[in-house]
């Protein structure tokens, strides 16, 4: 890249993000404007910010890195996100959440559900979940920008984690979650423009739609035997049914993304965010064309990678990026793009990781003030309310750095998938029944979420293959890499976790509506 062009790109990028975070700033006075954006947010904005939020580098970088491995087949996320992650998510589950939050004066996912089910320790284990394990979440954020800046700018990739991550604190630390939502509007902005003009382009190093389809079915017999032993039948085929590449794109990538959505904490967070019912709806269409072209052309992108590399050099895309599915889109674009598309590109992972990450520490931060210092009743005796949520942004930016520097490779999809389908586990049932569940208890929603949690743990650190080999655990405790045979070893914890929560749930609040209702009508009887 010409330094110059690019010095004075960057000064221009960064100065319109400042500007944002300084805006946002000057328009915190209170706790809740640092906290939900003052409940009055554009749904433009409200539904950008969302959108952005939802779609990291995780999800351009990864997800575009996996779909480049399994095909086409991974489009079926991409239908989830636009129906479960936008539609629902805001005109069913967001329009209650929102009533909810303003009459419990609920200002963080945690406190919602601990002040509708009336216990601390509901807020306190949700807080800890965000305040310990997000982290890991957000490494993989981290990483998906620091490894394209290493890739476009031969950037140490140490060096461009350190640079992301302090930029981003400096960002939710000035302004809270109205910096963070413009900041968000107009990353959002620079990446729907840097994904169109990508998607077309991608097209066109293939010869089209129509040749591209064609000569990417035609590839078929170049599916590396190992692949095919496990199901692959071709990128634009699903792996066979029941295979152990069905199991891992059907569970962990398309259902545990598709489904987890719906109970991320920084996500719901933006449905407290907007005046009343209307804005919610007003904000659908919006999001559901942004996803459409974030995550729609991200997944179609990334097979096509396969053709252009088979055209030009007789390669696959995981040969071509030394079997390191992280590398695959950062090669393909600076392979088949002009000079200057790889500064807009670069804006828009930048964008992409700014946003997501943003909204990640922001959530984090809010959790360790709010969440459990607070709730805890712990008195540190400091004047301003809002330095305990800087503390924890900075914490959490620390933990996610950390983690970004011992995480191994082809982790991203992987990460992601691991932390929305452990939030699925533990929060969607009792968050459905604050909602929509009028018997829904507190016994029951303590039952659940723990039951999701434990579950969950245990499926990953003894049933599913790839973490339980990891940690090993397994192996010391029993001289066995997991407990199960297949297809347990490659079937998402979510599929089995999810389940057993619900029921929990619904039967631990039925038998103590039950056990409530009997001492209630005995003290009745007594008096």
């Amino acid at each position: 890249m010409n330094l110059p062009v690019l010095i004075i790109m960057l000064f221009i990028y960064t100065g319109i993000m400042t500007y944002l975070a300084y805006l946002g700033n000057r328009r915190t006075r209170t706790e809740e404007d640092y906290l939900v954006a003052g409940r009055n947010a554009h749904p433009l904005i409200m539904a950008l910010s969302y959108g952005s939020t939802f779609i990291s580098t995780s999800s351009l970088v990864g997800f575009g890195g996996v779909s480049a491995l399994y095909g086409f087949g991974l489009l079926w996320l991409a239908l989830l996100n636009i129906v479960v992650g936008v539609f629902i998510a805001f005109a069913f589950l967001g329009v209650r959440v929102r009533k909810l939050s303003v009459e419990l004066g609920a200002s963080t996912f945690p406190t919602l559900l601990g002040k509708r089910y009336q216990s601390r320790f509901v807020t306190v284990f949700s807080g800890l979940m965000i305040f310990v394990l997000m982290p890991a979440y957000t490494s993989v954020v981290l990483i998906g920008g620091a490894r394209f800046l290493e890739e476009s700018l031969s950037m140490d990739f140490h060096l461009a984690l350190w640079v992301l991550a302090i930029l981003i604190a400096a960002y939710v630390i000035s302004g809270g979650l109205k910096a963070v939502m413009y900041t968000d509007t107009f990353c959002a902005v620079v990446m729907l423009l840097g994904m169109v003009i990508l998607l077309f382009a991608a097209y066109q190093s293939v010869g089209g739609v129509i040749a591209g389809h064609e000569g990417l079915t035609a590839m078929k017999n170049m599916v590396p035997p190992s692949l095919a032993e496990q199901g692959h039948q071709g990128w634009t085929a699903m792996p066979s049914l029941g295979s152990p590449l069905w199991w891992t794109l059907v569970s962990t990538m398309i259902m545990g993304v598709g489904i987890g959505v719906l109970a991320q904490p920084q996500l719901i967070m933006r449905c407290m965010t907007v005046k009343n019912k209307r804005s919610l709806n007003r904000s659908v269409m919006t999001g559901g064309v942004f996803m459409f072209f974030m995550t729609g052309a991200a997944f179609m992108i990334g097979p096509l990678t396969n053709l252009y590399f088979k055209n030009t050099q007789g390669k696959i895309s995981m040969a071509v990026a030394n079997n390191n599915i992280d590398s695959i889109m950062p090669i393909f674009i600076k392979e088949i793009m002009p000079e200057w598309f790889l500064y807009l590109i670069l804006f828009t992972l930048l964008s992409a990781a700014i946003s997501t990450i943003v909204s990640l520490f922001h959530v984090q931060g809010s959790a360790f003030s709010e969440d459990i210092i607070k709730t805890l009743g712990i008195n540190l005796r400091v004047k301003n309310p809002l330095f305990l949520s800087r503390i924890g942004v900075f914490l959490g930016m620390f933990a996610a750095v950390v983690l970004a520097y011992l995480l191994p490779g082809n982790i991203i999809a992987q990460s992601t998938a691991f932390w929305y389908g452990l939030c699925a586990s533990c929060f969607l049932p009792a968050l459905i029944g604050a909602l929509y569940w009028k018997r829904a208890t507190r016994q029951g929603a303590i039952a659940s979420m723990v039951a999701g949690f434990v579950v969950s743990a245990f499926g990953f650190l003894f049933l599913h293959a790839k973490e339980a080999k990891a940690f090993g655990l397994a192996k010391t405790l029993f001289g066995m890499d997991t407990l199960l045979a297949y297809p347990w070893t490659h079937v998402d914890p979510l599929f089995y976790a999810l389940p057993i929560a619900t029921v929990v749930f619904v039967v631990g609040s039925l038998l103590t509506n039950k056990s409530i209702k009997k001492d209630s009508k005995m003290a009745e009887e007594l008096s």
